[in-house]
């Protein structure tokens, strides 16, 4: 009975991972399911608490920093970015009038909705634009005025 009470705890700790972004809570997740092993075994509940803590900690120890070291923007690392982090700087062709509002450009072939990063700027279709920032699904452009680079 007590390993099915470790288990639940650990779907329960794995489901509130999925509401977090901190990579923390799963570790615990895993010293649950340790410490169903050992119930499952047949250890005393002194055991278990033992293996769900030993497993927790040395989980949170040695993988956290690794996860957490990975997890990091690529700009933050000095690596290559790509996909939605290679977005910021691209060229982009207006393709449906861009104001502060609302606007379509595309990059690489790609649609993306767009607002123009100065709400007085109007870019027309046609013209080539600058991604400033991400927000979301939607990209922020100012005119293309930087030589390609």
């Amino acid at each position: 009975m007590e390993a099915v009470l470790w288990v639940v705890l650990a779907i329960g700790l794995a489901i509130a991972e999925a509401f977090t972004t901190t990579f923390l809570v799963i570790f615990f997740a895993a010293g649950a399911l340790a410490a169903a092993g050992a119930a499952a075994l047949g250890a005393g509940l002194l055991v278990q608490l033992i293996v769900f803590a030993a497993v927790s900690g040395v989980s949170v120890a040695a993988l956290r920093p690794i996860i957490v070291r990975h997890a990091r923007p690529a700009v933050e690392t000095g690596e290559r970015p790509f996909g939605i982090e290679a977005i910021a700087g691209s060229l982009g062709t207006v393709i449906d009038e861009v104001t502060g509002d609302r606007g379509m450009v595309k990059i690489d072939g790609e649609l993306w909705q767009a607002r123009s990063a100065d709400d007085r700027e109007i870019f027309a279709p046609g013209e080539r634009v600058r991604v400033v920032e991400l927000r979301g699904a939607t990209i922020l452009v100012w005119r293309d005025d930087l030589p390609n680079l």
